[in-house]
């Protein structure tokens, strides 16, 4: 067993692809394949399951995982600390729900301040984004706060709360017009959906039609074309209701709150690369509240 073997499992596991993580680490396919079935072998346990979409880790595999990050984590402190290097280098792969309006902020200060590290953003929307930093497929992720971050396999970090609002376009001129559009929504698992659903079922609110779109430049869109209503965050729409593009209405305080977090595994050691991170969130919190 190696430095490199745990590498290649730990990318392998992150992905869930041989091709994926051959082409990630500039390696053949069938090195990447040979070097797992030695770190197989040498263990006396499989470590991965094969299947048409991919692999996935067996029981064992999700044992040793946890184990091969601490130790890829310390070599790299070990390296940093005997150089006294003292630049954070190494991967980081991050995601985030699609409407965080404040994420460049953080994103460019990170980049300025750490250009050795090769930083990945993806987007989702918070159930989906949650599962993936518990399965490492990920580092951290850009969430809404709610049950699904209340997972004790997590750690977070608050980084801002936004105001929500329901949103029609411009020419709607009253509330009661607004709760008879169709409903215009996220994909299950957005924590902007579950504010408002509990608002609709509080208030047992019926839609008249539900609709689901992807993402927040399409649900906008369809809003000013007066296609229906929509609840986002107020700091995503505010230049388009200064241009008189919509209107924007105010649920009860208790539902239009929400606090984005960052979410990451609980470990022992964390990377250079992800606790640099963690400290360009705290320290451009002041620029984004």
């Amino acid at each position: 067993m190696n430095m490199k073997d745990l590498l290649i499992f730990q990318t392998a596991a992150r992905l869930g692809s041989i091709n994926g993580a051959a082409e990630e680490l500039n390696y053949a396919q069938s090195n990447i394949t040979s070097r797992i079935k030695k770190l197989e072998n040498d263990l006396g346990v499989t470590l991965f399951v094969r299947h048409q979409r991919g692999i996935d880790l067996t029981e064992e595999g999700n044992i040793m995982l946890p184990y091969a990050q601490k130790i890829l984590v310390l070599s790299e402190e070990l390296t940093n600390a005997v150089q006294k290097e003292q630049a954070a280098t190494g991967k980081l792969n991050i995601a985030s729900v699609e409407t965080v309006i404040h994420l460049p902020v953080i994103l460019s200060t990170f980049i300025q301040d750490h250009p050795l590290v090769d930083l990945t953003l993806t987007t989702g929307v918070t159930k989906e984004l949650i599962e993936l930093v518990k399965h490492s497929k990920i580092n951290g992720a850009f969430v809404t706060k709610g049950e699904w971050t209340a997972d004790t396999a997590l750690e977070k970090l608050d980084v801002f709360k936004e105001k929500l609002v329901l949103i029609s376009a411009a020419h709607i001129e009253s509330f009661e017009q607004v709760i008879n559009l169709p409903l215009l929504r996220f994909s299950d698992g957005c924590g902007y959906r579950d504010k408002l659903n509990e608002w609709l079922a509080d208030f047992d609110i019926q839609p008249k039609k539900v609709m689901e779109l992807g993402t927040l430049e399409t649900t906008l869109g369809s809003v000013i074309s007066g296609l229906g209503t929509a609840y986002v965050p107020y700091a995503a729409v505010k230049p388009y209701e200064k241009k008189g593009q919509i209107r924007c209405y105010n649920l009860p305080e208790a539902y239009s709150h929400i606090t984005t977090v960052f979410v990451y595994r609980k470990q022992d050691y964390l990377s250079p690369a992800l606790r640099s991170f963690l400290q360009t969130i705290e320290q451009t919190k002041t620029v984004t509240s």
